[in-house]
């Protein structure tokens, strides 16, 4: 008998093999998502916790489930993570932002509109171009007294994504400058009379960044769809003087719908 026909052989690579096959077969059904929550810790230095949030918050895809508490990722999480860290903790952009920003990212845009749009960016105005880290800050406390808010309105804030802040070695929360005009926009609202007494939360005015959110992402369609065929040198004054004539739009129509509606009442 050869060491061919020998049973015992036989069966002893059969049981070795199978576990080899299962765990090719699980890999291959992975495809491109082979990274553990671990790897993706490791490659980016954020911890789990902030991982799942943006997954809750929509910043990041969920990984490929394989069980009840087992998922995968792939190097495209990696390269996401790594892009909300730089411009949260680098351009010091609230999470709102960065949203609107990967939402725009994934939008259907050709290259080519996408080269048309960078090239506009370029020759726009510098107030209509945030490209720089932003590094100047107010101390959260200053603005509050000033704005007349309590300092849960700052957090509610923030817990929403929609300010830039830091926190300084000590402790102490500052707000991104730019973002100071929201806080104190509140606290005129809290002037006159919408109070946590009645209910009202900084979490009520979100839907308002949801629905402009979308418009924008409606104009950035309609520019690079109707805009695309002109010298960016024609197109980046032609957006730069629309802009107010917009603004006036969206006031004028808003006030138009709301006395529409309580004169139909």
């Amino acid at each position: 008998m050869t060491l061919d026909d020998d049973p015992t052989l036989e069966t002893e690579t059969t049981e070795e093999s199978a576990p080899r096959r299962k765990k090719r077969s699980a890999k291959s059904k992975r495809g491109d998502h082979q990274l553990r929550m671990k790897d993706l810790c490791a490659a980016t230095g954020l911890e789990r916790q902030a991982i799942h949030f943006y997954i809750q918050q929509g910043l990041l895809p969920p990984g490929k489930k394989t069980g009840r508490n087992m998922a995968w990722y792939s190097d495209e999480h990696v390269q996401r993570l790594q892009l909300i860290k730089k411009l949260q903790h680098e351009r010091f952009l609230p999470l709102k932002a960065i949203k609107a920003i990967l939402d725009g990212r994934e939008e259907s845009f050709a290259p080519e509109q996408h080269q048309f749009l960078a090239r506009v960016r370029d020759r726009l105005a510098p107030e209509l171009v945030s490209g720089e880290p932003q590094d100047q800050f107010v101390d959260a406390e200053e603005v509050c007294k000033r704005a007349g808010v309590e300092r849960r309105d700052v957090e509610e804030a923030v817990e929403q994504g929609m300010l830039g802040v830091e926190q300084t070695e000590d402790g102490a929360l500052r707000i991104a400058e730019r973002d100071v005009w929201m806080i104190e926009t509140f606290g005129e609202m809290r002037r006159l009379g919408f109070t946590r007494e009645l209910g009202f939360t900084v979490a009520d005015v979100a839907f308002y960044e949801e629905a402009m959110s979308r418009l924008f992402r409606e104009e950035m369609r309609l520019l690079s769809r109707r805009l695309s065929h002109l010298p960016p040198d024609e197109a980046a004054p032609m957006i730069e003087r629309a802009l107010p004539v917009i603004h006036t739009f969206l006031t004028r129509y808003h006030a138009q719908r709301v006395r529409d509606f309580f004169g139909s009442l």
